[in-house]
């Protein structure tokens, strides 16, 4: 099925076969329909898969036949997030959707003068993608009305409750009218995320399973055994022998995101970092650059992975391993999306053995290793010096060599 055979209006229709999209996603294909008909809905997909475009099409197309009826602006839609970069990136999508419609959307998120968002509101907005904190301000100071909300939306839904949302999510729900529609969207489902679905709704809700494996087919996993000291080395000889590829490196604090900038640094490669004590319009001028490719290397903390939604990072190195194995998931879902094949590289160090052996058991994902023997491994933490052989040879050999050793097996 085609979007052109889909009931929505011909300016959708147009704005979808501009931005390229011809057919939808396997969510897409699977919500739409449901959302359509009025029900509440549990979504479950990986990352990469266009969520976005499935609450969005069929909430645009809603509020635009409200709207010709109506004839006025009227927050009719909003859709609560955990992250302000999350928020940015729905609402560019949203705003690609909605071209050449009367459907108007905001975003609404702290960190930064909330004038502009006020004036906006005050002008006429029919959706509004936002973070809780904000929200409630903007909310209580009379800005934001909530009466006519017809369409509520969580996405990363399981996101929001490990940053410990669940209270402003119940606070807002006695702001929105009862006869509502509610959206649940994530990559990962857990018991919390069930009993706060099923304490929203009323009716019975569509859940859409996403694929046993919840990491895209489209990444090759791959793991290199590496000391915690030495991990600076490697990823240093990794970015200087592939210079076009586009980087993005995960840490798992605020301190090590700066202390391996200066690392990289200290061997003249330009990186930048994003996390929650960047200011918010330093945070959006380093996510411009490493979106327009003026930026390679981009290192950040798990809070910023989820509003990463960016073509073509082809790389994502995992520099520490995530404390919680779901986390795996989101961050490896910003390489491989719709289409494109991406690569995720982690550098296990020997404490970290635990967390990558629940990492296998939560994705079930083969996770290639790569073999590094003493020698190899002296050049790699030499390579500053060094800087003649190359890091993803040792890749290629190691699978060289296992191919050679399957070969030698069956001969016997």
């Amino acid at each position: 099925m085609k979007f052109e055979d889909y009931r929505i209006s011909y300016q959708l229709k147009n704005n979808l076969d501009q931005m390229g999209f011809k057919r939808p996603t396997d969510i897409q294909f699977k919500c739409i329909p449901a959302i359509q008909k009025g029900e509440d809905l549990l979504a479950i997909a990986q990352t990469g898969t266009g969520k976005t475009a499935a609450f969005g099409i069929p909430l645009i197309d809603k509020i635009q036949l409200i709207k010709q009826k109506t004839k006025t602006h009227a927050i009719r839609g909003i859709i609560m997030v955990p992250t302000r970069e999350l928020a940015v990136q729905i609402t560019e999508v949203l705003h690609q959707l909605g071209r050449n419609t009367s459907v108007r959307t905001q975003v609404i998120y702290g960190g930064v003068e909330q004038d502009a968002q006020i004036d906006a509101l005050i002008k006429g907005v029919d959706i509004i993608v936002t973070t809780p904190g904000r929200m409630f301000d903007l909310t209580s100071q009379g800005y934001i009305k909530l009466d006519k909300i017809e369409v509520l939306v969580l996405d990363e839904a399981d996101h929001m409750l490990d940053l410990g949302f669940y209270k402003d999510i119940q606070d807002l729900i006695r702001f929105l009218p009862e006869r509502r529609q509610t959206l649940f969207f994530s990559a990962t489902i857990d018991k919390k995320i069930k009993k706060l679905a099923y304490s929203l709704v009323r009716n019975a809700i569509r859940i859409q399973i996403s694929p046993k494996d919840p990491v895209s087919k489209n990444v090759a996993h791959s793991v290199a055994y590496v000391e915690m000291d030495d991990k600076r080395f490697f990823l240093e000889r990794l970015i200087k022998e592939n210079p076009d590829f586009k980087f993005l490196v995960f840490v798992r604090t605020k301190v090590r995101a700066e202390r391996v900038k200066a690392a990289m640094a200290r061997v003249d490669l330009i990186t930048d970092t994003i996390h929650g004590d960047i200011e918010q319009q330093q945070r959006e001028d380093v996510l411009e650059q490493f979106k327009n490719g003026s930026l390679k290397v981009l290192i950040a903390t798990d809070v910023s992975s989820r509003g990463i939604d960016i073509p073509g990072i082809d790389f994502v190195v995992n520099y520490d391993l995530p404390d919680q194995a779901e986390n795996y998931v989101h961050r490896v879902g910003r390489t491989g999306r719709g289409r494109a094949k991406g690569q995720a590289l982690t550098f296990c160090s020997s404490g970290e053995k635990e967390l990558l052996e629940a990492i296998e058991k939560y994705t079930s994902v083969p996770i290639e290793v790569a073999e590094i023997n003493k020698a190899e491994y002296q050049e790699t933490v030499t390579f500053t010096e060094q800087g003649t052989d190359n890091w993803q040879a040792l890749l290629e050999k190691d699978e060289a060599d296992k191919k050679k050793k399957r070969k030698g097996k069956k001969k016997k």
